[in-house]
Parts: structure tokens; C-alpha cells; sequence
């Protein structure tokens, strides 16, 4: 029998803040909260939106460009616009998951960030069609680590993205949001009241025959099953922290496997950037993890055009956090980002309309772009510089710079 949709309404939206609106209707509140959620008292999340708003533009009223590009090559991938799908774990927001997303990504011609929290695998997510890098953390043993870069390559990963900024904190101010390690009768009976006031979710999930799935298929070792979220959780936790030497190996082993680029995500410093590109990466993303690290660090924009500064000649160098808007993209790149990652944007997208809300904002942000590029009377995403935008002073933070110099002879 076929469910139909008693919901049925006009699903497109016009901002990226209507998509998180419909998100917040739709998702049981632990889903939307984990979705929003940030470490302790939200100081990071918080700031990396607020900075976007502290900087601004000038724009003409006369001569701008008839036509505007924002294609760019980001990591050796030609992308339509320079914004990439960042990897996020578990999206248990649409029963599609992460394949809804690698398919708009594909439609709209970017990049696909697939975390190895993902609850879809990264062979479903390839076969998609879209260029994807895949994201691992530092967890399990070095030949675990080159198992998984192993299956990754021969899924047609076009790239790894390596991600070690995540410390976590379980101090939050608004309390942490119940994630079950499964979803079994006993866990829906006993999560019913908090799921059954949002019937939409839960029509989407019956028509697709599934329940939220909250394992991570591209941690299972070979031949075995998928661990549970909290499972792969647990191995993270009890693996010891990298050092700059693994950084360099886990480089070393996919250049060895793979070939294809190597971003590190998680910088914040410029001493850290530098040594990053000592390390051999070809990218790094400048990041807080969305908030979700150590709070207190500043904006991730903050940090950009300091770190451009000291590596952007040798390495590329992209950026992530509070991306809600196309101007925040233009300004980004202004400052020196090659391109941005979105997170929280799409996945509320998706939340409101599978595949077709995800490409509903990355339609949101195009925009956006062109029509900073037009009253910037820029033609092209790549004349873009640090004087198109208005920046107050102190606004940037060149975080480690003072140890970098001080190391010098």
C-alpha cells in the first residue's frame, strides 16, 4: 500500500532560516537539538555567525557585470559554486540520508563530504555519481586507519578529508540531546511521546520502510557488521590523540593509496597551518567544528585571512561555521577562502525536503553569491579580494602567529 502525503504543501523556501524553521517542525526535539547543538555554553556557535554580520560591503550603483561566474576548482574538482557538502554523522533527519545529499550535490555540481559516522555507506554514496571525499577521524590502530582509506579508494573516493579538531564536551548549558545507541520497539515505545507529536518525520520514515538508522556502516571492519554509533564513539574516545608525525603518515599512506588531495580539517592557528603544510596536505579547512570543539574559539571567519596569509600560496585552504547566506560565501572567499563547507544549512534542507531541500539551499546560496558579485560589479568568483569587503579593526585573530614568529631565528 501506498502512503500518500497529507502534508503536501509548496516545499520550496527562500532562505536558509525558513529551512531551519521547517527542520524545527518537522524533527522529534533530540534531532532538531543535535542538529543546533554546540559545546558548553554555545560561545563558538554563537560568534560564528555573529561575525559574518560584523562584516560588510560597498557595493556600485553603476557598471556592474551583465554576467557572473562562480565556478571554481577546489582540490582538483571544477564545482559550480564554491560551497562543498561538509561531512556530518548519523542524519537521521530523512530516511535517504546521506545519499539524498550526495545527489544534490551532484545536481548542483559540488563536492560531497562523507563522514565515516555516516549511516550510509560510502559505496551507496559513490554510486550516486558524486564527487566524494571521505572523512575519518583518528580512531583504531594504523592498520585500521588504512583499511578504511583502502575501502574508501576503491569505493571512488576523490579525496580524504581528515578531521582531528573534535574534543567534545559534554557540558552543554542547554543539555545534551538523548540519542539512543539503537532504534528497537523497546526505544520507540519509551521515545514515543517526544516522536509522536511530529508526524511528518515519522511518515517519511514509514513510507520508506526503515527506522532511523544509528550505525556507522564505513567503520565495520571487514566482513563484519556495522557498530553502533556510540560503538564507533567509544573507539575514537579510546584511541590516543594524534600527533604531527601521523598526521604526516595518514597523508603519506593515501598519497601511497589513493593519490587524490588530502585535507586537514580543524585549523584554527597559524602555526598549526604551517605545520600542516610541512605535514604535505594539499588543503586545510579553517574550523571550529561548527562549535562542537573547544568553545570559546573565535569565528571560524575570524581566522581565515590570517591563515590564508601564511599558507594560501602553497596549499588551498577553505573554511566552515555559520555559513547561513550566498554574501557570507562571497565574504569568505574575499578573505581568502578558496571555498566554504555548509553543515547545519543543508541538513536542514533535508530535513524539510530530502534531496530536492538540499538543492533547494545550495540553489539559496547561488544566489546569494551572484547577487554580491553583481553589486560588488565583480564578474567572476576568483577577482574577489580582501577589499570587497568591510572589515572592523580587530576583527581578524592570527591565533599562534606570536609562537610562529617567536620560533624563527
Amino acid at each position: 500500500m501506498k502512503l500518500e502525503n497529507p502534508w503536501k504543501q509548496n516545499p520550496w523556501f527562500e532562505s536558509v532560516a525558513v529551512a531551519q524553521r521547517r527542520a524545527r517542525k518537522r524533527l522529534p526535539a533530540p534531532v532538531y537539538g543535535a542538529l543546533v547543538a554546540g559545546s558548553e555554553r554555545g560561545q563558538t556557535v554563537d560568534d560564528n555567525e555573529a561575525a559574518f554580520r560584523e562584516l560588510g560591503f560597498a557595493p556600485h550603483v553603476a557598471g556592474q557585470q551583465a554576467k557572473r561566474s562562480m565556478a571554481a576548482t577546489v582540490l582538483g574538482q571544477e564545482v559550480a559554486l564554491p560551497v562543498l557538502i561538509s561531512p556530518t554523522g548519523v542524519q537521521a533527519v530523512h530516511p535517504d540520508g546521506e545519499v539524498a545529499v550526495a545527489r544534490a550535490a551532484a545536481a548542483r555540481g559540488t563536492i560531497m563530504g562523507l563522514s565515516n559516522f555516516a549511516s550510509k555507506s560510502v559505496e551507496e554514496v559513490t554510486a550516486t555519481g558524486a564527487a566524494t571525499f571521505f572523512q575519518m577521524y583518528w580512531t583504531g590502530d594504523r592498520d585500521v586507519v588504512v583499511q578504511r582509506m583502502q575501502r574508501a579508494h576503491a569505493a571512488g573516493a576523490l579525496g580524504l578529508i581528515a578531521t582531528l579538531d573534535w574534543s567534545f564536551s559534554m557540558g552543554r548549558d542547554w543539555g545534551s540531546p538523548e540519542i539512543p545507541e539503537k532504534v528497537d520497539v523497546k526505544t520507540m515505545v519509551r521515545m514515543a511521546p517526544k516522536v509522536v507529536t511530529k508526524p511528518r518525520w515519522l511518515y517519511e520514515f514509514g513510507r520508506s520502510g526503515q527506522l532511523p538508522d544509528l550505525t556507522a556502516p564505513n567503520l565495520a571492519p571487514p566482513g563484519g557488521g556495522a557498530p553502533t554509533f556510540f560503538a564507533a564513539y567509544y573507539e575514537w574516545m579510546t584511541t590516543p590523540p594524534p600527533s604531527w608525525e601521523d598526521v604526516a603518515w595518514m597523508r603519506e599512506q593515501w598519497a601511497q593509496i589513493s593519490g587524490t588531495p588530502f585535507l586537514l580539517k580543524g585549523v584554527c592557528r597559524v602555526d598549526d597551518a604551517l605545520r600542516a603544510r610541512d605535514a604535505g596536505v594539499s588543503g586545510l579547512s579553517v574550523s571550529n567544528h561548527g562549535g562542537n570543539n573547544l568553545d570559546g574559539t573565535p569565528a571560524a571567519i575570524r581566522m581565515v585571512k590570517p591563515i590564508a596569509d601564511a599558507v594560501g600560496h602553497d596549499l588551498e585552504v577553505v573554511t566552515d561555521g555559520g555559513i547561513r547566506r550566498g554574501s557570507d560565501v562571497v565574504k569568505a572567499v574575499a578573505l581568502g577562502a578558496r571555498a566554504v563547507m555548509i553543515g547545519r544549512a543543508y541538513l536542514w534542507g533535508l530535513a524539510a525536503n530530502g534531496q530536492a531541500g538540499v538543492e533547494n539551499v545550495l540553489d539559496v546560496l547561488r544566489g546569494g553569491i551572484d547577487s554580491a558579485l553583481m553589486g560588488l560589479g565583480v564578474s567572476s568568483i576568483d577577482e574577489l579580494t580582501p577589499d570587497h569587503v568591510l572589515v572592523p579593526a580587530n576583527f581578524h585573530r592570527d591565533l599562534g602567529a606570536l609562537a610562529t614568529d617567536e620560533a624563527r631565528p
